[in-house]
């Protein structure tokens, strides 16, 4: 075999300039015991851990490849639920930051993720529109609820009760008894869908979030605290809102709870609305974990703030009402006016919740999370949408609360998407540039050293020497940067219309710009003398202009500096003598316009790439083209050359950046990660790096590696992974009594539940192989009369040299617990008799009785019949039966016992505790004391 050409591979290095990206939510996480300090923010496919007060990033939880749609924290505050855009949930650790649990149940976006209150279940909804409830602690699916028409847009559990209440875009919000996982109730009050729902009042109200500028309050009744209808009428005074009266007025005779079926475990009725000052939809809608502050924004840059009065509040309000009313009802009767001496006080919805303030943020928002302090502080945080992040502190008891902003996270990333970007001459430092300002990179570091405000910026590049940089801007206008001191040197008016494109002459001393104005003109490098100080500063002197027809997107010089290449909007590339502006060649062949092109670095090929997705590879020579490649699914959006070489990169549209070989034409590599359109590239000046700036507001950098790339191995890879996608898109198997294509079961066939599936066949056939093996090496022992070595198995040796069916169940262990099920099920039954007979085998030894029974029940429910029919498996399940019952009792004592143990050590701390708790208090008694008699000395002092 001939030598190929080698390549080498080009890895994902790191992201930045991102702050946090728009399609997941921000949430108040605890780390290091401290609340409030530190925030979680989705970041593509990663999450950021910010800390607010230092402004710094902390920790990040790495993604795979899907983009973050959703954050949970968990109750106890050490670990964090992702969910993500293909529908996959992973929980993560928030002290090592490694995400060990992964949930694959969904086939969308996860839209909603909630923890219990003790956090030891979490339900997820989807675009798919399903809710599944997960078992945190065992990490499995437990049950996956159907009903929804449309996406779930949020799903809570009641903390006494074991219900779930679910919203979603379908207009509904519907109950469902988790104990019978069926839907009990559906609310249809709604015209439009409902965003958002909370629970409030010790889950006696829900408030939804709609379409429309009201909120909507429902009073909730649970069936065993509805009072029986004989018992007295209560005092109307009570602090109930009207809602709640009319229906216990109902209940005298036209609510029979018999003939309505859902109203055995709770009622709803609707209470009122509290409207907002937006006309716009509910974006978000949250309380706080106390309860005490309700929150909603709509789809523009402000906060409304509520307070939720609590039941001794509403009472003191009524008390006051009372006494007003009989104030007044005296005074009239004083007078002489018949006044009816019964008073009715009735409290409004807008009483029991009242309006604190509007929170304005600096742009539009995305996504908010509160928390609320036992000191009274209302601390706000807010993801923007112009990759920024804000916290606000408000007090909402005061007067008239003021919102303040306390602290904002902007240094970290641009607010709008990088249009351009450049590599120094050293490789140290990276510029990128927006619409409103310029940010230099340190390389190794990825910290910002320098931010610099500018107009809309479409190209630039750094001046020889790196001192300085140069910026072509939307209006025409070059600026002239001094990276020192981070002041704006020049503004100088070249074009008329957009100045697309710039390139630096190979000789270093001046450059050439490109405009939309129909015009290319060059530019010297000078020093001119500075008025503000002695010393000279640079400057740039306009030496030439080339008229043309139609508008210059794209320049570029040859390496000789002899020929000027200029792609132009009639889709051709014109190239010209530099010394006399003479036409030299015209490069047609483009359907659309040559947005980006390259010469390379010996001049003797120029790449095009334009908005037909095309790359097209041309001799610089005689203007012929070699090749024409389809390159992108979209627009080819940046194209250079590798330097000192005819490799070259291509970033499109289509969210892809690609390496290409000139000479053979060959596609080497592609790159992913960007989740929106690369809009450019730039590669460093030896080539071992390359950043590339997105829609998504992420900046990536990719680092060659010292590992060679055969394209061979490539392709066979590439397909590998087209044929795993495709094994999980296939569809699953129907399990009895369920129709085709639907499943009801938590999780999903993937390509991990696949290869568990084949591990478990691959040990059952081992295991039958060795038991073959053993009975022929009795036999031979027998025939010789004497102890024949036998052969050993090296699988078997690897894992301690033991047994066959221990073999099995170290492979059952080896399983991850969410993915369980779905081996089981994708299982061929002919293997199943034989994982019977195992299990009943490793059910008399006792061990791992939990795991088996967990495969055991799985199995009998989707094999029933078949095994049922199965004679030969009868004595099997009668053994099964027998030893299932008295192990499963014996684990069940067991852990009984270590409860006990476990209250017991309890109550004995507590007891410990209250001693330490008294002695505590009496140190504090004396402490006050103490600053008691030193305030009145100091008085006394003073007087």
């Amino acid at each position: 075999m001939g030598l190929t050409k080698q390549y080498l591979r080009y890895v994902a290095s790191a992201v930045f300039g991102l702050i946090g990206s728009q399609k997941g939510n921000i949430v108040f996480v605890t780390l290091r015991g401290e609340k409030g300090r530190y925030v979680a923010v989705p970041a593509c496919e990663h999450v950021f851990i910010w800390d607010l007060r230092k402004g710094e990033k902390i920790l990040i939880l790495q993604g795979l490849k899907q983009e973050v749609t959703c954050l949970c924290p968990s109750p106890d505050g050490l670990h964090l639920a992702v969910g993500y855009e293909d529908g996959s949930i992973r929980i993560f650790s928030l002290l090592s930051g490694e995400g060990n649990v992964t949930f694959n149940g969904h086939k969308a976006a996860i839209t909603t993720l909630k923890y219990d209150q003790l956090g030891g279940r979490l339900v997820s909804g989807s675009k798919d529109t399903d809710i599944i409830v997960w078992d945190v602690i065992n990490e499995s699916g437990l049950y996956r609820l159907k009903g929804h028409k449309d996406a779930i847009t949020q799903a809570l559990f009641l903390r006494e009760k074991n219900l779930l209440v679910s919203s979603g875009k379908d207009t509904v919000v519907k109950w469902w008894d988790l104990d019978t996982q069926h839907c009990f109730k559906t609310m249809v009050g709604h015209r439009t869908e409902v965003w958002g729902l909370v629970l409030v009042s010790e889950e006696k109200r829900l408030i939804t979030g709609a379409s429309d500028s009201e909120l909507r309050a429902w009073d909730i009744a649970y069936l065993e605290e509805i009072e029986d209808v004989e018992e007295p009428e209560p005092k109307k005074i009570k602090g109930l809102s009207p809602g709640m009266r009319d229906r216990r007025e109902a209940e005298d005779g036209t609510l029979e709870l018999d003939e309505v079926p859902e109203d055995r475990i709770l009622s709803c009725q609707k209470a009122g609305s509290i409207m907002r000052e937006r006309r716009d939809r509910v974006v978000n809608l949250a309380i706080d974990k106390t309860g005490r502050i309700l929150a909603c924004h709509g789809t523009d840059s402000v906060l409304e703030v509520f307070c939720i009065l609590s039941k001794e509040e509403i009472q003191k309000k009524v008390d006051k009402k009372m006494k007003k009313a009989r104030k007044k009802a005296k005074l009239n009767s004083s007078r002489g006016e018949e006044e009816d001496l019964e008073i009715d006080v009735k409290m409004s919805l807008q009483d029991e919740i009242q309006r604190v303030t509007n929170i304005k943020t600096s742009a539009k928002i995305k996504s908010f999370d509160l928390i609320y302090s036992s000191q009274g502080d209302l601390k706000a945080v807010f993801l923007l949408q112009n990759n920024l992040v804000e916290l606000y502190s408000l007090n909402p008891s005061a007067a008239a609360p003021q919102p303040i902003r306390t602290s904002r996270i902007t240094i970290g990333g641009h607010r709008s998407d990088v249009r351009t970007l450049a590599f120094s001459s050293d490789n140290i430092a990276i510029l990128s540039a927006a619409a409103d300002s310029i940010k230099i990179w340190n390389r190794s570091t990825l910290q910002c050293i320098r931010t610099m405000a500018c107009e809309y910026a479409l190209c630039s590049f750094f001046v020889p020497g790196d001192r300085q940089v140069v910026i072509g801007t939307k209006t025409g206008k070059l600026q002239l940067y001094d990276l020192a001191s981070g002041n704006l040197l020049e503004t100088i008016d070249a074009h008329d219309g957009a100045l697309w494109s710039m390139s630096l002459s190979p000789d270093q001393r001046g450059f050439v710009t490109g405009s939309a104005d129909k015009s290319v003109k060059f530019w010297d490098f000078e020093l001119v003398k500075d008025e503000n100080s002695t010393q000279k500063r640079l400057s740039v002197k306009h030496t030439r202009t080339l008229q043309l027809d139609e508008d210059v997107l794209c320049v570029s010089y040859s390496p000789n500096q002899k020929l000027l290449a200029m792609s132009l909007l009639d889709c051709t590339v014109k190239i010209f003598y530099v010394d006399t502006l003479k036409f030299f060649l015209s490069l047609y062949g483009h359907k659309l316009p040559v947005l980006c092109m390259d010469i390379s670095y010996d001049g003797a090929l120029i790449a095009t790439g334009s908005a037909d997705r095309n790359v097209k590879i041309w001799g610089l020579d005689f203007g012929d083209c070699h090749k024409s490649l389809f390159a992108h699914d979209d627009s080819v959006m940046y194209l250079q050359f590798v330097p000192k070489s005819h490799l070259f990169f291509t970033a499109g549209k289509d969210r892809k950046i690609k390496q290409w070989d000139a000479d053979k034409f060959e596609h080497i590599q592609t790159l992913e990660g960007h989740h929106q359109e690369i809009w450019c590239l730039a590669v460093s000046p030896r080539g071992d790096y390359v950043v590339s700036s997105s829609h998504d507001k992420s900046l990536r950098l990719w680092e060659r590696t010292r590992e060679p790339l055969i394209l061979e191995e490539e392709r066979e890879m590439q397909r590998e992974a087209e044929y795993e996608e495709s094994v999980a898109k296939e569809d699953q198997p129907a399990v009895p009594g369920e129709t085709p294509g639907e499943n009801y079961f938590t999780g999903k066939k993937t390509i991990e539940t696949v290869k568990a599936a084949e591990r478990i066949m691959e040990a059952i056939e081992l295991y039958r192989e060795e038991t073959a093996k053993m009975k022929e090496h009795k036999a031979i022992c027998k025939a010789a009369g004497k102890e024949v070595p036998r052969p050993l198995n090296p699988i078997l040796m690897a894992y301690g040299n033991i047994s066959p069916s221990a073999y099995v169940l170290e492979i059952f262990k080896g399983i991850k617990s969410s993915e369980l099920e779905e081996s089981l099920l994708v299982l061929p039954f002919s293997y199943v008799p034989d994982i019977l007979k195992l299990f009943s085998e490793f059910m008399q030894q006792g061990s791992d009785v939990e795991l088996l029974c967990r495969c055991l029940f799985f199995l009998l429910r989707i094999h029933f019949g078949q095994i049922t029919s199965n004679q030969m498996l009868v004595p099997v399940i009668e053994k099964l039966k027998e030893t299932t019952i008295s192990k499963v009792s014996q684990v069940r004592d067991l852990i009984g016992f270590n409860l006990a143990g476990l209250d017991y050590l309890k109550r004995e701390c507590e007891a410990r505790s209250e001693v330490m708790f008294f002695a505590d208090a009496t140190s504090n008694l004396q402490e006050k004391k103490r600053k008691r008699k030193k305030r009145e000395k100091l008085i006394l002092t003073v007087t």
